[in-house]
């Protein structure tokens, strides 16, 4: 398997830096989704090694089946967050999530949810629903302001 496809983003690299050992869980999503995202919760919270990266890219879907189990299994983990709740990830998380009871797939993942995820330290299955109630949470449109009166449109 390519390293370009499947890398474990980690903390600062120092043997014993365990300031937030936390629950594990696999990030799966198209293109550089994962990495990107992993990035930005390593760079405002610290904690990206919390979270192992996976891409679909160049996987069919067996292959991608495969790169899952073996995320998963390395890591030990109970959570795989992806990027679509229909896409290709999603789909074999659900499948493997079919093999491994307690294998929890949360859909929709965003920072506020994955921040929330790795600086908690409830059960897997309990962090990540708090976590994604925390994503749900996080979302807002702002209305457009309406120039000629300098106030919000309603």
């Amino acid at each position: 398997m390519s390293v370009a496809i499947f890398k474990m983003m980690t903390n600062s690299g120092a043997p014993g830096d365990e300031r937030f050992s936390g629950p594990r869980a696999v990030v799966a999503g198209h293109g550089e989704f994962a990495t990107g995202i992993i990035s930005a919760v390593q760079h405002i919270g610290g904690v990206g090694h919390v979270f192992r990266a996976l891409s679909n890219s160049a996987l069919d879907a067996a292959g991608l089946d495969a790169a899952l189990r073996d995320a998963v299994s390395a890591l030990g983990a109970r959570v795989v967050f992806t990027d679509l709740p229909a896409g290709s990830c999603t789909i074999a998380a659900r499948r493997l999530a079919h093999e491994m009871p307690g294998l929890t797939v949360v859909t929709g993942a965003n920072l506020p949810m994955l921040l929330d995820y790795a600086l908690g330290s409830d059960e897997a299955w309990l962090a990540a629903d708090r976590a994604a109630g925390k994503g749900r949470e996080a979302i807002t449109v702002t209305p457009p302001v309406n120039r000629a009166e300098g106030s919000r449109a309603h």
